[in-house]
Formats: C-alpha cells, sequence, structure tokens
C-alpha cells in the first residue's frame, strides 16, 4: 500500500479481533514512528505497549472506551519534556507526540492492522498502572490491533471539501484550481 492509499484507508477501529500484533509489525511500525519530525529534533516522545491483559484492563477502565478491553495492544503516548514553548507560542511536545502518532496510524494501516487515538481517559490510573512519573504527560491512548469490522468504503468519511479548508495568500481568499 502506498503512502496515499494508507490515508485513504486509514480510520478509527472500535472492534478488534482476537489475535496478538506480531512483534515484527510493531518494530515496523515504531521505526516508522522514530522517523518523525520533532521540533529542534528533541524527539520527546515515548511509547508504552500495553499487552498484559491485567494492564490492558486497568488503562482500558481509565479510557472509558469499553472497546479497549478486547484491543490486543494499548499504546500510551507520553512525553519526556522540558515543556518548551514555540515562538508561535505553542509548547512543542504535544504537536510532535501527535506527528509521531500519525506516523503509527499510518504505518499500521500500511500493514493491515487498524488504530484509534483516544484521548477521552483519565491520565492519573493509567500513570500508576504504567509506572509513569508524575511529570510526564501522557498525550494520548492509541488502540492498535486487527480490525474486526469489514472496512467501511474510503468513500464514506464525511470530510469538508477543499474550498472550506484551502485558502491562498490570505483568510478565505479561495484557492484556484
Amino acid at each position: 500500500m502506498n503512502l496515499f492509499d494508507a490515508i485513504a484507508h486509514r480510520r478509527s477501529v472500535r472492534s478488534f479481533l482476537d489475535k496478538p500484533v506480531e512483534r515484527e509489525k510493531l518494530i515496523s511500525i515504531f521505526s516508522a514512528v522514530r522517523l518523525a519530525p520533532s521540533a529542534r529534533n528533541a524527539q520527546e516522545w515515548r511509547f508504552i505497549l500495553v499487552t498484559d491483559p491485567e494492564l490492558r484492563e486497568k488503562v482500558a477502565a481509565a479510557g472509558g472506551q469499553p472497546f479497549l478491553r478486547q484491543c490486543p495492544v494499548i499504546i500510551a503516548a507520553c512525553a519526556e519534556t522540558d515543556k518548551r514553548v514555540m515562538r508561535c507560542g505553542e509548547p512543542a511536545y504535544p504537536i510532535d507526540v501527535a506527528i509521531a502518532i500519525d506516523h503509527l496510524t499510518l504505518a499500521a494501516t500500511a500493514m493491515g492492522l487498524g488504530t484509534c487515538w483516544i484521548g477521552s481517559f483519565d491520565p492519573e490510573p493509567v500513570k500508576e498502572a504504567l509506572q509513569i512519573p508524575a511529570d510526564v504527560p501522557i498525550v494520548e491512548l492509541v488502540a492498535l490491533g486487527y480490525p474486526a469490522d469489514a472496512e467501511r468504503p474510503v468513500a464514506d468519511k464525511h470530510r469538508l471539501p477543499l474550498s472550506e479548508i484551502l485558502w491562498e495568500n490570505g483568510w478565505r481568499r479561495p484557492f484556484e484550481r
């Protein structure tokens, strides 16, 4: 699958087969993740793969997402950071971790795996279960595994038209094709 196919087929998967993800695939995915760009090349992202059933249950409970209980891998996407703020006024680490997660989701899609970003979770029980230091933020959780449901056609995804998201040379100035 080429990059554009992976982008077109990537979707949020909330139903997974009871099938472990092969270690080789995890290594390939995270080899792609580590190539993600980051501000000042700081590479502040850190990832914890949660594959132990007991720990997955604890993390799933903190996530409040029932489908996490059947997911073979839950990823805690963290940042070991100095909390540097970029000149634009935004902290670097959440953006850098998000870019790395995007690499993760696209690499997983290209390998026939499904993912789902989870931003709605209570970080404290996750930190406790995974022994994450108090000063290390968990930016997102990511569900990873083999999708149980058939893939919906790409055309079924609702997306805004280019005219609503792409402008040229100023705010709401149309981009001419």
